[in-house]
């Protein structure tokens, strides 16, 4: 297939693919501008774990040398225990446990914020930074609900800040060999795409703890709720497994989507979608109860996603699976042939052939694969990133290209998967003394609204306890 020309790639990274456009960063000045040939002042909200890989790549920091490409300034983290490997690796770097009062502190010495909380302080942290003008890196998924998603998106462009969402496989090029294969037509028009990931690999499915644990030393717990609800400190939270738990976390589709559904959603040129249906896989229960434990994520869940027809693309459903299961195995693949590597993958299925690929839409291949011997892939148009995720972000603050996952592109993704979960927790919605059971929603993605179902709208947006805000 003939590649697009320059003129038609233009115009469709002007209609929502500017993360693969080679521009310079659109903020040229202004609060929080630092000069290309400077050294970012860099400021870390979450330590451990992830943020711990989040600040070594952001930094550019040398193992062997110790020397970094830019300024670590500030760290916080609200458990000493888990972020200790960073903390110690930088002694020297001022610590805090909120990020409230390093913001306040800091404000001047800081140019841009790394992100790595638990889901459930995503939005209020990089709120606070990017009200302050600050550049935001945030960990996928980008909020803990549809509303913060739509909010931290109005906001980077209401402050001029740089953004990227952690989803690491958006700078990866198997992301941008799927979008050249799709837009060259070498499948013809997509209408079904199926998603899946192994995920969860931590408990989901069970009872609220009840014992009463005291709370470690190392961690101040009421700062670590953030926006939550107040309750009492249990291991089955801290430090992992919050990802189970809908005060915290948003479950394996929170957790994998941003990373498994990626070069679809960019590929097809998705936004919002027009109707959500889910269900899910529950423990043995009495009889039509449809969530035995509707403070945890349930252990397994089948999503289907409608989205309308866009620019020159068709109606499309996009099915998400996880929890074990997974979608009927293609009868082009041979014995012996895997479906993708056991974190994940994605089938798009089109008019003309099917394209199945792993997480990151790496290693993509034709179906059946004997097509591949004989395939001869478009010429590569998009620009490719040659730096890690975290790094293209902080090129772009340099006046380099926008990031690959920036908020205008990762605000309207993320709602797209979260919409998945307002699915899954409205089957805990009673009226009365039953459960209201399996729905399709209907959806009103500009108005962020279900249209048929009036109570499912809560899950849109949380009530935040005292003390907290955006």
């Amino acid at each position: 297939m003939a590649k697009p020309g320059r003129r038609k790639f233009i115009e469709q990274s002007a209609k929502g693919m500017a993360a693969f456009m080679i521009v310079p960063r659109y903020v040229l000045g202004g609060k929080g501008y630092t000069a290309p040939s400077d050294r970012i002042n860099i400021a870390a909200i979450g330590v451990g774990g992830k943020g711990e890989s989040n600040i070594r790549h952001s930094i550019g920091w040398d193992e062997k040398t110790g020397e970094t490409q830019e300024n670590l300034v500030a760290l916080c983290d609200v458990d000493e225990e888990v972020g200790a490997v960073t903390f110690d690796r930088f002694p020297k770097v001022k610590r805090f446990k909120d990020f409230r009062v390093m913001l306040e502190a800091m404000e001047k010495d800081i140019d841009a914020v790394i992100v790595s909380t638990p889901d459930n302080t995503h939005a209020v942290a990089a709120m606070a930074a990017m009200k302050l003008g600050k550049h935001v890196y945030v960990e996928k998924p980008l909020t803990h609900d549809i509303y913060e998603a739509r909010m931290l998106t109005e906001a980077a462009r209401k402050y001029n800040v740089i953004t990227q969402m952690g989803n690491q496989g958006s700078s990866g090029d198997g992301v941008r060999l799927v979008c050249e294969w799709i837009w060259s037509g070498v499948i013809g028009r997509v209408r079904e795409v199926h998603t899946w990931t192994n995920r969860p690999v931590w408990p989901q499915g069970q009872p609220r703890p009840t014992e009463k644990v005291a709370v470690p030393k190392t961690l101040d717990w009421d700062l670590w709720l953030g926006p939550a609800p107040k309750q009492d400190y249990h291991p089955s939270f801290v430090p992992f497994n919050w990802r189970g738990w809908w005060d915290f976390g948003t479950g394996a589709l929170g957790d994998m989507a941003c990373h498994v559904i990626d070069p679809a959603f960019r590929a097809l040129k998705l936004k919002y979608p027009i109707r959500v249906e889910a269900s899910t896989v529950v423990q043995y229960r009495q009889m039509w109860t449809p969530s035995d434990f509707p403070e945890s994520c349930p252990q397994g869940s089948i999503i289907h996603i409608d989205f309308p027809a866009r620019e020159d693309m068709p109606e499309v459903t996009l099915h998400w699976y996880d929890g074990g299961l997974m979608p009927r195995r293609p009868a082009e693949l041979k014995d012996g042939e895997d479906m993708s590597r056991e974190d994940g993958g994605i089938l798009m299925i089109g008019d003309n052939g099917k394209i199945l690929c792993d997480m990151y839409g790496a290693n993509p291949r034709l179906l059946p694969t004997e097509l591949m011997k004989d395939f001869k892939a478009p010429d590569p148009w998009l620009p490719r990133v040659t730096v890690s995720h975290q790094r293209n972000w902080v090129e772009a603050i340099k006046g380099g290209p926008a990031p690959s996952s920036n908020f205008d592109y990762a605000g309207p993704f993320t709602e797209t998967v979260l919409m998945g979960n307002l699915a899954l927790r409205s089957h805990t919605i009673k009226e009365g003394d039953e459960y209201t059971g399996r729905k399709p929603l209907l959806w009103d993605g500009e108005n962020m609204r279900i249209t048929n179902y009036e109570p499912a709208n809560q899950f849109v947006r949380r009530e935040y306890r005292n003390g907290w805000s955006l």
